[in-house]
């Protein structure tokens, strides 16, 4: 069974354990752009991400969307299950920004593990230290960092994440991701291509000149 190798602790769980989940787990493929969670009452169960790439964000209340962490290969997905975790008292909403072909175990499944298994609840606290690690570093950006930095930033992961220099995303989902409106951003790109640092054109930007946009980071 391919599950078990991308299971990080299934050799620490017990016979009876690996045969519970063996027997529940489902295998998921979800579509590019289809909404996998949305709110602390939606519960999916927990998800194991095989190939693909999902995108998790907050929403305020006039709808402007901020990313707070990605999900990629062998990555696991807790708060598909968040009915399950008493402590999670917010919403997040999680969306495939890729095909993404994912397993998925029962919550009540994945409580009852939890529950009787310390490697597994262990392994789950790592997880929740490791995406709260990321909001306050995403919360540290906003706060301290000006928006160039942050947009300059975000291209080069994007890139580099990409394999291309040539991104096909809109300025509307670089705002989402980056929790800004479309015209900020649409602005600040027009002036990395008036810099000579992006080639902009109808839902493209292109990095022309990435050294210019580490730079700038440094500053």
């Amino acid at each position: 069974m391919e599950f078990e190798s991308y299971f990080p602790v299934w050799n620490q769980l017990t016979t009876e354990q690996q045969k519970l989940i063996s027997d529940t787990v489902t295998f998921r493929t979800i579509p590019k752009g289809h909404i996998v969670h949305n709110g602390s009452m939606d519960c999916a169960g927990l998800m194991l991400l095989r190939t693909g790439q999902l995108r998790a964000y907050i929403m305020s209340d006039e709808g402007r969307e901020i990313t707070i962490y990605r999900l990629f290969d062998m990555d696991m997905c807790l708060f598909t299950a968040s009915c399950m975790m008493r402590s999670v008292q917010f919403d997040i909403t999680i969306e495939a920004e890729k095909d993404t072909e994912v397993w998925v175990i029962p919550p009540d499944v994945f409580k009852k593990i939890a529950d009787e298994s310390a490697p597994m609840a262990n392994y789950m606290n790592e997880i929740m230290a490791s995406h709260f690690s990321e909001v306050m570093w995403l919360v540290e950006q906003i706060m301290w960092k000006s928006f160039d930095k942050r947009l300059a930033g975000f291209l080069l992961d994007e890139t580099a994440l990409e394999g291309t220099n040539k991104l096909k995303i809109t300025h509307e989902i670089i705002g989402n991701h980056l929790g800004t409106a479309r015209e900020v951003v649409t602005r600040m790109l027009r002036y990395f291509q008036s810099e000579g640092i992006v080639k902009l054109t109808r839902g493209t930007v292109e990095v022309v000149d990435a050294p210019k946009l580490k730079k700038l980071i440094e500053k």
